[in-house]
């Protein structure tokens, strides 16, 4: 007979790498209002996309003292991510536009507001979450080039090549994607779905 004294019970976790890795948030389809959306890209896959874009920009923005304008609601995660990746001197502010109403992507452009700092001879990177059409790009950059910018750059989380309708660069993106609508990282559907850490695409 086993004296209780000197019993003892070994714990085998579900999880293959322990409850140190386990995300409750990390589920495979998730309702966001009406839509449902599946699991797209994980949390890790993006944040070693979004250490892959500060990287470059360490290398070629060292010495220039960037100004990092952050297209808020989207951008704010990405935004986070970024700027504690970087090891060189940056100013950061928050700027905010649209072009987006439910899924559909239009062409309207809505006035910048919060720009609160002189740009005359600045390196500029706008952070945006997403590109797809390139309309709120095309913009937002000769918005900044009129107020004098050095140098106006594009840092985005995701670039949608096949729905790009222009030719200008993107200086920094962390991944390609489809034409799928997402969510989650920061990306909204009206508002909803912002706070998932992975993200996830509309399920038709």
């Amino acid at each position: 007979m086993i004296d209780p004294k000197e019993a003892f019970c070994i714990f085998v976790s579900p999880y293959p790498q322990g409850l140190k890795n386990f995300n409750p948030l990390k589920m495979k389809t998730v309702k966001v209002l009406d839509k449902e959306f599946g699991l797209y890209i994980p949390q890790e896959k993006i944040e070693a996309n979004i250490q892959n874009v500060a990287d470059q920009i360490n290398r070629d923005l060292d010495g220039m003292n960037p100004l990092f304008l952050v297209v808020l609601n989207g951008a704010f995660m990405f935004a986070s991510e970024l700027f504690k990746r970087l090891t060189i001197p940056c100013e950061i502010s928050f700027v905010k536009l649209t072009s987006y109403s439910g899924t559909e992507s239009t062409s309207v452009v809505r006035e910048l507001i919060g720009l609160d700092h002189s740009l005359d001879g600045r390196h500029v990177v706008i952070v945006e979450d997403i590109v797809d059409t390139g309309h709120t790009m095309r913009y937002t950059m000769q918005k900044l080039r009129d107020l004098k910018a050095a140098d106006v750059r594009i840092a985005t989380l995701f670039f949608k090549p096949d729905s790009f309708q222009y030719t200008y660069p993107i200086d920094y993106k962390g991944m390609d994607i489809g034409n799928e609508f997402i969510v989650g990282y920061g990306l909204d559907y009206d508002q909803h779905g912002r706070n998932y850490p992975d993200i996830y695409k509309i399920i038709e």
